[in-house]
This record gives structure tokens, sequence and C-alpha cells, in this order.
């Protein structure tokens, strides 16, 4: 299990614990996360489960693959580290990852 902080653009924090092996749009959906909407279910074809990753946990949820790459292009306003939530896998290593939610999603 990870803990994962999302931070919304009012700065309102949504500490939530995430299963290992989970994704963290799967995560912010169970818990009610707004602004996380996962219209494509975490298929990585939809761009609403866009999230901007914390610098200092760049490294640790490593690169987009070139499917999210992809995605991204539709996403709203796109900037270093962000990421598709739908592509990143909670593991025990991401324990305390923080992530911001865009103003709004695509």
């Amino acid at each position: 299990m990870a803990k994962i902080t999302f931070i919304t653009v009012d700065g309102t924090r949504y500490d939530v614990t995430a299963d290992s092996a989970s994704t963290v749009m799967e995560a912010a959906i169970r818990n009610g996360v707004p602004g996380i909407e996962a219209e494509c279910g975490g298929a990585c074809a939809c761009a609403t489960c866009h999230v901007y990753v914390d610098e200092a946990w760049r490294e640790a949820t490593g690169e987009p693959q070139p499917m999210e790459e992809d995605m991204l292009d539709f996403a709203y306003d796109v900037r270093p580290g962000s990421r598709l939530s739908c592509q990143i896998r909670v593991t025990d290593a991401l324990d305390g990852l923080v992530v911001r939610v865009p103003e709004r999603q695509a």
C-alpha cells in the first residue's frame, strides 16, 4: 500500500491510500478525488485522468511510454511532469507520492 496526496487547483489536499498493483487513477476514483474524470476507465484513451507529478517523484514514477505521450497531446495545459494517472502503477516505492490535478481535464 502507498499513501498518495492529490492537490487540487484550489489547494485542497486529498490523502488517500492505494493498493499496490492498482493505478493512481483507480485510487483517485475510489476516493472521490475531484477533477480526475477517467472517462475511458483507465484504457489510456482519453487524457481525462491527467495529473502533474511533483518534481521530487518524477524519477520514481518514470517517463510516459509512447502511447501515453500520444494521449497527452489531448490533455489540457501539459507541463513537465504531466502524466496520465491511469498509467502510473502503485508500488510501495510510491508511498508519499504527490500529484496535482489540473485546472480542468481535456
